[in-house]
């Protein structure tokens, strides 16, 4: 008897010349192909992964890909959506877009030349309506100079006339 061991399998082999007296042992834990190339009764093979699925699946139990188009449903045919719209075409935009700025008119450079002799005093910040920042500012004188600086790039960036 002659016996030889690949990849986990295991054939033994008489030394008779009768082909058939040959046997082979394949473990459970290696066997991944089925002997026959037919499926079980009420058996069918994935056509993706090739393993043996109950006949009514639809999808498959080995890789989970789905092998069969759901009941009432084609590949064609789309499924209606229906949306239910209770707004019954009324209006609720309360927005007015008349395309008027909203605000008083004030000019750039007005804000401009009260921010180059007064605005250390906040005299810009007040000409804004910003009250406060303009009494903060006569405080700190424009704090520290630091805001009156940053000022200048913001009122040279203003379009004139801007509202505020």
């Amino acid at each position: 008897m002659m016996s030889e061991q690949n990849n986990g399998i295991t054939l033994q082999k008489e030394n008779n010349t009768n082909p058939s007296a040959a046997t082979s042992t394949i473990p459970e834990a290696n066997l991944s192909v089925t002997a026959s190339a037919q499926p079980a009764a009420n058996m069918k093979f994935c056509k993706y992964c090739g393993g043996q699925i109950p006949m009514d699946a639809i999808l498959c139990t080995v890789c989970g890909r789905q092998v069969e188009q759901l009941q009432g449903i084609e590949s064609s045919q789309q499924p209606q959506i229906v949306i239910n719209n209770a707004n019954n075409n009324v209006n609720t935009n309360t927005a007015i877009a008349s395309g008027a700025p909203v605000g008083k008119r004030k000019s750039k450079w007005v804000c401009f030349f009260l921010w180059l002799f007064l605005g250390l005093f906040g005299a810009h910040k007040f000409y804004d309506g910003r009250i406060g920042t303009g009494i903060i500012y006569m405080l700190t004188l424009g704090f520290f100079g630091i805001g009156w600086f940053i000022d200048f790039f913001g009122i040279l960036n203003k379009p004139n006339p801007y509202y505020v």
